[in-house]
């Protein structure tokens, strides 16, 4: 048996980093009967069946799993987000920043294209987390976003057109040759597989990339998230034990130590408004309703 960490998955292969030497597995069968599927980002313990061949034959418990991409022991999510146009909506960087939380993810910040809008005020929302102003085009803030993905495995989102591609291809100038590489072997369209990979920076870091790059599904809430949602806003948690009433919703009750917050400007009022949408959005979810795991 060896140890080592998937690196790739394609076709029902996993692609198993172990010390060095790259095994081509699959997996037991027995993770199928246990409705079960090894991911990118897992460590694994390898059963070696030939020369470069083997069988993913346990999974060592993971730290989160999202389930679009199929990636495990994500470090942090990186939202990548503008000023400029398109102007990105702050409940985006809210609702991924919540389900972060919620699985014990990191998020890190980018305000991109702050050569076109410097962003400072949408930078301001997010000071308790770690937040860096870049241009991809003139490089500003690139090193500082390099040292932030140093030795974690890190995953990029941000809607649309707020450069993630080009964000990356500044951090790792070789990138884009080798998701052009991918896109061309794969042949976009014609495999219904999800290919999902990891990447090693030359900082030290890893980066998933997958078809589209950047396609990290926050859409889903259920009820876990329901129940934890206001420790899922962290600058919420310093107050959550100082209001009046057990079970308060931090919405409008009286004596909320959280709205006191907001009010003298220690929470962010869009971060709260957010919040508010949030737990409207979930208030009547149910365990029938609930999405199945």
């Amino acid at each position: 048996m060896s140890k080592g960490r998937i690196q790739k998955a394609l076709s029902g292969f996993y692609y198993v980093d172990a010390g060095g030497t790259t095994l081509t597995c699959r997996a037991r069968g027995k993770f199928r009967q246990e409705g079960r599927s090894p991911l990118v980002g897992d460590w694994v313990e390898v059963k070696e069946t030939g020369p470069g061949e083997g069988m993913v034959w346990e999974i060592e418990p993971r730290r989160n799993a999202f389930a679009r991409p199929a990636v495990a022991n994500v470090d942090q999510l990186v939202v990548v987000a503008s000023a400029a146009i398109p102007v990105t909506d702050p409940f985006l960087i809210d609702r991924v920043a919540a389900i972060a939380a919620l699985k014990d993810c990191g998020v890190v910040v980018c305000v991109n294209k702050c050569d076109l809008e410097p962003g400072e005020a949408l930078a301001a929302l997010y000071r308790n987390f770690p937040v860096v102003r870049t241009s991809a085009e003139t490089g500003e803030g690139v090193a500082a976003l390099t040292e932030l993905l140093r030795g974690k495995l890190s995953a990029f989102t941000g809607n649309s057109g707020v450069g993630k591609s080009s964000l990356l291809n500044a951090v790792q100038p070789d990138f884009s040759l080798r998701t052009a590489e991918i896109s061309e072997k794969l042949g976009r369209g014609k495999h219904t597989t999800r290919h999902v990979e990891l990447y090693r920076l030359d900082c030290g870091g890893e980066v998933i990339d997958t078809p589209g790059f950047s396609s990290f599904d926050a859409q889903e809430l259920d009820l876990e998230l329901k129940e934890r949602l206001p420790e899922c806003f962290l600058e919420f948690r310093p107050y959550l034990k100082d209001c009046r009433f057990v079970g308060c919703s931090h919405t409008k009750e009286k004596g909320c130590a959280v709205l006191r917050a907001v009010k003298a400007g220690e929470i962010p009022r869009s971060r709260h408004e957010s919040y508010v949408r949030m737990y409207n959005e979930l208030k009547d979810l149910r365990a029938w309703s609930a999405p199945r795991k």
